[in-house]
């Protein structure tokens, strides 16, 4: 106002308590603290070059004003600044001009502005093709440019960015992002502001949190319809019908989110009542679908609301924390149906995050269809079915229990069994067919069990061993216990580098498979191997030696009790076992007693009883 001259040789009054609400948010390392402060620079240097008059004036706010800020206590003090002097009050706060009004004063309310806007500076960095760019202090810009499968980044200029420019760009950001009806400032810390402005998505940090001021500027630069997808009509039949329990899956920038966005804009258009819970909100969707963030830090809090409002179908954008997942799984048992999108480099990736949260016996209530998203494209999309048998690849001893199948939905298969097995939930890939996309193959194939061995061990062995083997030279030999933990011997040199400082390498292995592992030296390992020596006595009987136990070797009594002679001398009575073996401890007296004779030369004989 003042630069196109309609408040040329005023008197611009700021109360003092503006001044010290800046410098408490600049303090706080706030982004709109500095962008008020180089506002109020801006002013004091129009002053100067007489184009207005500028006054300080008021008190600042004591220490309980300040703790009463959130009740208006310093809004107060501002207002009372203009009854003082009678002044015209100029504000962007829709609640203080409302009070203003109220209290007599002539406001102007400087409010959201509607129509085109001027171009921002940092628009001079992008172009079509341009995805993101990084501007930062000391360093020259640099953009990521090209399409979904094939980017490439590329520096914008020679000259390095000066922390003058980012800090007027970041004044022009916020001040657009408050003014433009599609800008809002998504998030506010200490060293960090995140803003969306349209489809922008615009990260501005600056010390402490970062090592240097510096601006990050994301945007979408595909928009898809739903039916631009290979697979659409598989996927409307299952949001039309009733497989209302829907993850997107995939890794990250795989275009999960450009999936979702069709979705939701695709329910929408046939009359489905659809929202969207997003933290940050980033979903470039139609304007009848209202998209909600975290409701007071609380995305339970959102869907508490959400369970009242009732919509038909909620995109949730993204699952990150355990919160997400079980506001997911109750809004989708309350009978809402659920968009969900989870980072997930494979699909038992993402079912394992599941059935650690929730309980696994309603993961097929909670999740119908698994779309898998790889490089912009539907890859897989898979089912989810409960049944009752015997898991594939356990003993065949194992008794029937609940398993949920994941089937791929052209060719039926199951890929993923999940099932409960000594108190621990098992999602366990099945053998994958010679056909299978490398996309989906990408982890070491797992040898075919034979029978009676355990899959579930096989797999976990497998993963040990390759997590393990990125610290070691030498082999490394796994053996699975149980479920929870695994021994793992490799070369003795290799055993500090594993194990890592403080024991950050184990345990970093241990958190990210969910299995206990205990490293050991292969020199312990060849210490247990038995070392085996048979001797045969005098009368026929034949015994072996190994580091822990002397067996006397008596097939033809197999099951019977003995009485143990030697010579005609009473040694002591046995069973003979199953496979036709006495076992004696070898530290034991009898067995002591047993080497002492054989070293003697006495026959020794078995009676059966």
């Amino acid at each position: 106002m003042i630069k196109t001259g309609e408040y040329r040789g005023a008197t611009i009054i700021i109360p003092e308590a503006v001044v010290a609400e800046l410098e408490a948010q600049a303090n706080q390392g706030r982004e709109i603290g500095f962008s008020g402060l180089t506002e109020l620079q801006e002013l004091f240097q129009m002053s100067e070059d007489n184009i207005i008059e500028l006054q300080f004036a008021g008190n600042r706010p004591s220490l309980d004003q300040v703790k009463l800020s959130s009740g208006g206590e310093i809004d107060a003090l501002i207002r009372n600044v203009a009854l003082q002097y009678d002044a015209l009050f100029i504000t962007s706060d829709l609640v203080q001009a409302e009070v203003a009004k109220a209290k007599g004063l002539d406001v102007t309310y400087l409010k959201p502005q509607v129509g085109d806007f001027s171009p921002l500076s940092i628009d001079q960095f992008f172009d079509e093709e341009t995805i993101a760019i990084t501007l930062k202090e000391r360093a020259a810009p640099m953009a990521k440019v090209g399409k979904l499968r094939d980017t490439r980044l590329i520096a914008l200029r020679d000259t390095p960015m000066t922390e003058y420019e980012l800090r007027s760009m970041a004044q022009e950001l916020l001040e657009r992002a408050k003014r433009d009806p599609d800008g809002f400032i998504e998030l506010e810390k200490r060293g960090i502001t995140v803003v969306q402005i349209g489809s922008l998505r615009i990260s501005i940090a600056r010390r402490p949190f970062s090592d240097g001021m510096e601006i990050t500027v994301v945007r979408p630069l595909v928009d898809l319809a739903l039916d631009d997808y290979s697979m659409a009509p598989e996927i409307k039949k299952r949001i039309l019908g009733n497989r209302r329990g829907i993850l997107i899956a995939g890794p990250p920038g795989a275009g999960k989110t450009t999936l979702a966005q069709s979705l939701a804009t695709f329910l929408a258009d046939h009359e489905f009542i659809v929202k969207t819970m997003e933290a940050p909100r980033d979903l470039q969707v139609p304007d009848h679908i209202t998209q909600y963030t975290a409701l007071e830090g609380s995305m339970a809090k959102t869907a508490e609301a959400l369970l009242l409002v009732r919509p038909d179908y909620v995109i949730f954008d993204e699952l990150r924390k355990n919160e997400d997942f079980n506001v997911y799984a109750d809004m989708r048992l309350a009978g809402m149906g659920m968009v969900g999108v989870v980072h997930a480099t494979e699909v038992h990736d993402c079912l394992q995050r599941f059935s650690d949260r929730v309980d696994y016996g309603v993961l097929p209530q909670i999740i119908s269809t698994i779309i898998y998203v790889t490089q912009g494209e539907i890859a897989k999309i898979y089912d989810l079915e409960l049944t009752i048998k015997a898991p594939e690849g356990m003993p065949d001893d194992a008794y029937i229990r609940p398993v949920i199948v994941v089937r791929e939905h052209s060719r039926r298969e199951p890929e993923i069994e999940i099932f409960r097995y000594e108190g621990e939930t098992l999602v366990m890939p099945l053998a994958r067919s010679a056909g299978e996309p490398a996309s989906l193959a990408a982890e070491p194939a797992v040898p075919a069990a034979g029978p009676g061995e355990n899959v579930a061990w096989r797999v976990a062995e497998k993963e040990v061993q390759r997590e393990i083997g990125r610290y070691t030279s030498g082999p490394v030999e796994v053996r699975i216990i149980n479920e929870n933990k695994a021994i793992v011997y490799i070369e003795d040199k290799d055993v500090p580098a594993a194990i890592g400082k403080g024991g950050k390498n184990v345990s970093a292995i241990v958190n990210k498979l969910g299995i206990g592992i205990d490293i050991r030296p292969r020199s312990e390992l060849e210490a247990q191997r038995p070392v085996e020596e048979e001797m045969q006595f005098t009368g026929g009987i034949r015994i072996r030696l190994d580091r822990k136990q002397l067996v006397i070797i008596s097939p033809e009594n197999r099951g019977k009790i003995v009485d143990v002679f030697a010579g005609k001398e009473y040694l002591f009575t046995a069973t003979v076992n199953e496979e036709g073996d006495i076992l004696l401890a070898k530290n034991s007296t009898i067995a002591q007693e047993m080497i002492k004779r054989y070293n003697e030369g006495e026959t020794i004989r078995l009676r059966p009883v």
